[in-house]
């Protein structure tokens, strides 16, 4: 068992698969913790909500930079439209991933802004709570073509025309 798990450790979309839950269930827990935090109006469940926030936000780096890695293993063994799917997963993750590091950002503002006790904390938790709602949107987003790669039984629809456009490109 435990060799088992180290092997599959050595290969990125199976690292990339372990981690891409964090940042979309981890924002969902930070936003459920800020919500509470400003019911209490508690200085320190705020800095709770933040760091999660932040953690959750910067694991999007791990997630993207291990999905990347695995891209043409995983593309290797997808039938063709979950290529299409893979591509559409890819372009969203690419365009979209710099979001996770803005919220990590603001939340880690928060953060300081918490701790030195400045009358800047409270707007900055609101700016934070506002752009984790956002931010686990696109999450879900890129997630939801995620999902579809490898897993027949989720596709409801074919991939967006783009994505087999794209496909259809790189077969040539």
């Amino acid at each position: 068992m435990p060799g088992e798990l180290l092997r599959g450790l050595e290969q990125p979309e199976y690292v990339h698969v372990l981690l891409n839950p964090v940042p979309v269930y981890g924002l969902a827990l930070g936003l459920a913790a800020m919500m509470i935090a400003m019911a209490l109006r508690s200085r320190e469940a705020r800095i709770c909500a933040c760091a999660i926030i932040f953690l959750s936000s910067a694991f999007a780096w791990p997630v993207s930079h291990y999905g990347q890695q695995g891209y043409f293993r995983v593309k290797a063994m997808s039938d063709g439209e979950g290529k299409n799917w893979l591509e559409e997963h890819k372009r969203r993750g690419e365009n979209l991933v710099f979001a996770f590091y803005i919220v990590a950002a603001i939340a880690l503002f928060s953060l300081g802004a918490e701790w030195r006790r400045s009358r800047t904390a409270l707007p900055l938790a609101i700016a934070t709570f506002t752009l984790a709602a956002g931010v686990l949107g696109i999450g879900a987003y890129i997630g939801y073509a995620g999902g579809h790669i490898r897993h027949r039984e989720f596709r409801f629809e074919p991939a967006p025309a783009r994505a087999q456009q794209e496909q259809q490109a790189s077969d040539l």
